[in-house]
């Protein structure tokens, strides 16, 4: 038994300085076909390692690839010594680490893209307690974002008639309401409804990303209506409709982390559905906001918080369902949502990652909405609170550009309104603040 447990150890061994020594040859291989098959070579004896020999090897490409230290100070040397475009590019070859050649040798190889992004996906998840490994995470995320960007995607409609194995990724990459089964994936294409998603050649048949859309009357501020399986579904309702509402947005490659597609999805599919839709007025999300309840737990924490006394009242089970005991809390709630979703960025303070993504592609924060959603992720996040960011056509680069320059949210007079609301005194009782000017509420959405 010995034996075999050491002869085991010996050819998981061998195979993993295999994998090593095919790495090596492939960098110095000078020829475009050889080089094909030996990528293909290296990739097939990657499969055969396990994950602990595949971690090896990650660390082995962090580590050995690295610019020649003598080379790299003699082209900084001569750059600093006289700024000519030539030293230039002569620095910034030498800076380029022979890593990077190499994982566009192994990309080469059918399936490298893939296999690459899977490499990606294992090593995110170490990169906390292994700075070394952060080379090469930064190395894949450098060409990913040259080998992913918009020029290579392709938007593509999913509906009832896409391959069954497309339809089943939906299901199973579906990150923020989840599709309980086929029937619900069905309404979801239904005609009232519209999913797009991003497509690379490298990848066939593998979504990038995807996002789901419902064509509805008026601006949606609750999710029951929208996931709502018991819904009329005739083409006369649909072009009825004067609002999209995006209500889900997935990124299906955990690999891709980092690589932006987002908005460059929203901006096409606004496109395409003016096209299709002209009575279309709104474009809208309807986002959660996942970093509130973290936000303002720690908020409340603080004793000299004067809305301290919500702390014990948010920390009964159930009060959501209850209008008595959630109604009380409302006005402060809201005032409180829209203090965060505002304020402006600070170190250790950064942004909510749903509006920093939306409020970056030029949408306007333009409705905050109370108990859109009740189901446990959206209490645990945000108390049950939902967001429209409305998406302009005619203000979306104006408002990026104030974000991006200065910080600057954009956002409607009912948002600036929630933060003059009633706050709670340490009692309990309702205080009332500074007046605010009622402004006209939208139409919200039929089902």
């Amino acid at each position: 038994m010995t034996a075999l447990t050491s002869s085991g150890l010996s050819d998981a061994k061998a195979t993993l300085e295999c994998a090593k020594q095919l790495a090596a040859t492939l960098l110095s291989e000078r020829g475009e076909a050889s080089g094909a098959l030996l990528a293909r070579e290296l990739h097939g004896v990657l499969r055969a390692l396990d994950a602990g020999d595949r971690h090896c090897f990650q660390r082995y490409l962090a580590t050995e690839f690295r610019p020649d230290k003598a080379a790299l100070r003699a082209a900084a040397e001569r750059y600093l010594a006289g700024d000519t475009a030539e030293a230039a590019a002569t620095l910034a070859q030498a800076a380029d680490p022979p890593r990077q050649e190499l994982l566009r040798r192994m990309n080469m190889a059918p399936g490298g893209t893939g296999a690459l992004i899977a490499m990606r996906s294992e090593i995110n998840a170490r990169l906390g307690g292994e700075p070394e490994l952060k080379l090469l995470d930064a190395d894949l995320r450098h060409l990913f974002a040259s080998w992913f960007n918009r020029g290579f995607l392709e938007l593509r409609r999913i509906d009832w008639q896409s391959p069954a194995a497309v339809l089943e990724k939906l299901i199973v990459y579906e990150a923020v309401h989840a599709i309980k089964g086929w029937d619900d994936l069905r309404r979801r294409l239904a005609p009232d409804r519209r999913c797009f998603a991003f497509f690379h050649p490298a990848l066939p048949g593998e979504p990038l990303i995807f996002v789901e859309v419902a064509l509805v009357e008026g601006l949606a501020t609750s999710m029951p209506p929208l996931l709502s399986q018991d819904v009329e579904k005739d083409t006369a309702r649909t072009l009825r409709a004067d609002t999209a509402i995006f209500y889900s947005i997935s990124n299906c490659q955990d690999g891709l982390r980092g690589v932006s597609f987002g908005n460059f999805l929203i901006k096409q599919v606004v496109e395409e559905l003016q096209a299709e839709f002209p009575r279309l007025q709104r474009f809208s999300t309807l986002s959660p906001v996942p970093g509130f309840r973290r936000w303002l737990t720690q908020q409340l924490a603080e004793e000299s918080n004067p809305d301290a006394a919500l702390l014990p009242e948010l920390a009964r089970g159930g009060w959501w369902h209850d209008p008595e005991q959630s109604e009380p809390l409302r006005a402060a709630l809201m005032r409180l949502c829209a203090t965060y979703l505002t304020r402006p960025a600070s170190p250790g303070n950064r942004i909510d990652p749903v509006a920093r993504f939306h409020i970056g592609n030029g949408a306007r924060l333009e409705r905050i909405n109370w108990l859109a959603n009740t189901e446990f992720r959206a209490i645990q996040e945000s108390f049950g609170i939902m967001v429209n960011y409305l998406y302009d056509p005619d203000s979306i680069e104006n408002n990026h550009e104030a974000f991006m320059r200065g910080g600057t949210i954009v956002r409607s007079p009912d948002v600036d309104a929630l933060m003059l609301k009633t706050c709670l005194k340490p009692c309990g009782h309702p205080t009332p603040s500074r007046p605010s000017t009622p402004t006209p509420r939208p139409k919200e959405a039929t089902s």
